[in-house]
């Protein structure tokens, strides 16, 4: 009996420590910014600059987020975290947010404690090799050597891959993709395997005389939706990053841009209006000012301009836009309505 009442006691304690506890959109309000944690350094989606400046996709999510929350995307510190690290601190409290190229996969929806918001960019698992080793197909691979960074899910594809196609490989890991990159110039593999975007990302980085040595092989072996994270147990929070990424996808099939939002006031396009927050839901479902969402396309950008400037033909990667194109466009973008 004293177990039990003992345990009925912690639950009922947890409870009101649970039910007292802040919620996040409170601490980030009293702390003035959004901590989120990113890659420690991959170009197009989250890379410092050597004045600190952070740049790319999974940074503009951030700023998004801080641009709903508080009105200002300029308010977000950076955490830039590794791969085996970067669960731990969203676990933890360290981050607010984890915007870090990361797979929506089931093991990580269901047994971390942790939610996906949404997907930011479509993405699937592929090879690099330099031209020299004279391979065009990735099942000419058997033997290989191949780098590849530990804590991901590209490890796992791998192996998926080569015993499914009944081929060896001796598999070179590292703690970062800056890791895998040094390593794959340096000659310590004949391989680097990561998300397809990742892999053009780091093409940018090799010593190569011409970015054209190394070649990215056509088969693509996995399925890859990145996104945002935020931890269970605050659905405040997570609808507000979930619906921070689906204003910029909004915005772009509503033709709404940082040069033209403030001309769209006097639309009579009622889903613009409701975007605007002159009509419809606004922003008290999510304790947020009615112009949450001009806030952030006023000063983030819609989806179409975050992904041009970062990875797109307005960026040194000049990644098509492909899958991640709009639905209406040919491709598979798609974000729940305002209403």
């Amino acid at each position: 009996m004293t177990t039990v009442v003992t345990c009925l006691l912690g639950v009922l304690a947890g409870s009101v420590t649970s039910a007292n506890a802040a919620s996040t959109l409170e601490t980030v309000k009293e702390k003035g910014f959004v901590t989120c944690g990113v890659n420690t350094g991959l170009p197009g989606f989250s890379s410092p600059d050597e004045k600190g400046h952070w740049t790319g996709m999974d940074v503009d999510v951030c700023r998004a987020v801080a641009a709903a929350a508080l009105g200002d995307a300029k308010k977000v510190k950076f955490i830039p975290l590794t791969a085996k690290e970067r669960f731990t601190a969203l676990q933890s409290g360290e981050i607010d947010l984890l915007s870090r190229n990361t797979t929506w996969t089931l093991t990580r929806d269901a047994t971390l404690g942790l939610n996906f918001a949404g997907v930011a960019y479509y993405d699937g698992q592929g090879f690099m090799v330099k031209k020299s080793l004279d391979v065009r197909s990735a099942t000419e691979l058997s033997g290989a050597a191949v780098c590849i960074q530990s804590g991901t899910t590209t490890e796992l594809n791998l192996a998926d891959y080569f015993r499914l196609n009944g081929m060896k490989y001796d598999p070179v890991v590292f703690d970062t993709s800056d890791g895998v990159a040094k390593g794959f110039d340096a000659g310590r593999c004949d391989v680097m395997t990561s998300d397809q975007s990742q892999l053009y990302a780091l093409r940018l980085r090799l010593r190569l005389s011409k970015p054209s040595e190394a070649i990215v092989l056509p088969e693509i072996i996995s399925k890859e939706p990145l996104g945002p994270l935020v931890r269970q147990g605050d659905d405040q929070w997570f609808n507000i990053v979930k619906w921070s990424l689906s204003a910029m996808i909004n915005a772009e099939e509503l033709g709404l841009a940082r040069a033209n939002i403030d001309n769209n006031k006097m639309s009579k396009d009622p889903a613009i209006q409701r975007f605007l927050g002159l009509d419809g839901p606004k922003g008290k479902g999510m304790e947020l000012s009615d112009d949450w969402a001009w806030q952030i396309v006023k000063q983030v950008g819609n989806y179409g301009e975050v992904f041009d400037r970062n990875v797109g033909m307005g960026s040194p990667l000049k990644i098509e836009r492909g899958i991640n194109n709009l639905w209406n466009k040919g491709g598979i973008m798609y974000a729940p309505p305002f209403r």
